[in-house]
């Protein structure tokens, strides 16, 4: 579908947007309305720490926005694991043409949301019938994929935040507490095996966010001792996202490699480390090797070229039968 988002003139006066909203919920809103992940169905998957790195925000921040916009204004919801979130009165706002290929794209985008209680929160604002049929379809066919102990299972399923946790009431959820449980016991299990230095403890315990994060200990002590900024903590932050969300095979190593090239060339700046970061991914560069790898063999070619091959002669040609007379022109 077409690579733009519409927004009415009647946001803007829409009660809520004018009346409770602040400024920072607003700019928050449209940038859920009109971002590059948003879908033609009104659920598309977002990293909170990929919101944080867009709109020049912390974490902390980002995760207040939604849990404000989940609990007060009531226009979103957000699966912490499967990281999709859905906007509740975009079929209402977006959703009015049929035909097949609307209904074909539609169709194609719902096949990839995994929470399908997602499906059900924004079909309930679709007007139109054809389009709303077809979003509860798919959690029709879900819904007969359960066995029949499905009352057992019910009883284990529950919607996970990252603050608490609370029963679902939507049938179609498959998320496991149990799995989810155990996966937090063992990451604090890790992180209390984990010994800081002292400079990285106080360093990690002004932001919460960075002693979740794994393998940010070393990345945090390069920066530190290397004059990238002590107290720079949002572009920390913005460096450490690297470490989940990214193609590299090691990321942790990646980064640090690309930290050590910024420190060489004496550009000790976040945005120069993710330019050369980037470039990497670009280039399918995953791993510290087949980095190495790559600039091995960029750099005995051009070192060959500029030794065998000037691009420019130096000094002035002279004929080779020519013959120095210091008396030429001088009578005798």
């Amino acid at each position: 579908m077409a690579k733009y988002r519409l927004v009415r003139t009647e946001f803007w006066t829409n009660p809520i947007v004018s009346e409770e909203m602040t400024p920072e919920d607003r700019y928050f809103y449209l940038y859920l309305l009109t971002n590059p992940h948003t879908t033609q169905i009104g659920i598309y998957k977002i990293t909170k720490k990929q919101i944080a790195f867009d709109m020049g925000y912390s974490i902390e921040s980002v995760q207040s926005l939604i849990e404000r916009f989940v609990s007060h204004h009531k226009l979103i919801r957000y699966n912490p694991e499967t990281r999709e979130l859905a906007i509740k009165n975009w079929g209402k706002e977006n959703l009015h043409k049929g035909g097949k290929p609307v209904i074909d794209c539609i169709s194609s985008e719902l096949k990839e949301v995994q929470d399908h209680s997602l499906i059900l929160y924004v079909a309930e604002d679709i007007h139109k019938q054809e389009i709303k049929d077809l979003y509860e379809s798919f959690c029709k066919k879900e819904q007969k994929m359960i066995p029949l102990n499905s009352n057992q299972q019910e009883e284990n399923q529950s919607y996970i935040t990252e603050e608490n946790e609370m029963d679902d009431p939507f049938p179609c959820r498959f998320t496991i507490r149990g799995q989810k449980e155990k996966e937090k016991e063992n990451k604090k299990e890790k992180q209390q095996q984990k010994s800081f230095d002292p400079s990285i403890a106080r360093n990690l315990s002004m932001d919460p966010y960075l002693q979740n994060v794994p393998d940010a200990k070393e990345i945090i002590e390069f920066w530190d001792s290397n004059g990238f900024g002590f107290s720079n903590i949002h572009a920390k932050q913005q460096l450490l996202s690297w470490l989940e969300d990214s193609r590299f095979l090691q990321p942790k190593a990646v980064i640090l490699k690309a930290m050590q090239i910024a420190c060489i060339n004496n550009k000790r700046r976040l945005n120069y480390i993710v330019g050369i970061l980037k470039n990497w991914q670009d280039e399918s560069l995953l791993t510290v090797e087949e980095i190495d790898s790559y600039q091995k063999n960029e750099k005995p070619e051009n070192q060959f070229r500029s030794a065998t091959q000037p691009t420019f002669p130096t000094g002035r040609a002279i004929p080779g039968l020519f013959t120095l007379d210091l008396t030429a022109g001088e009578e005798s």
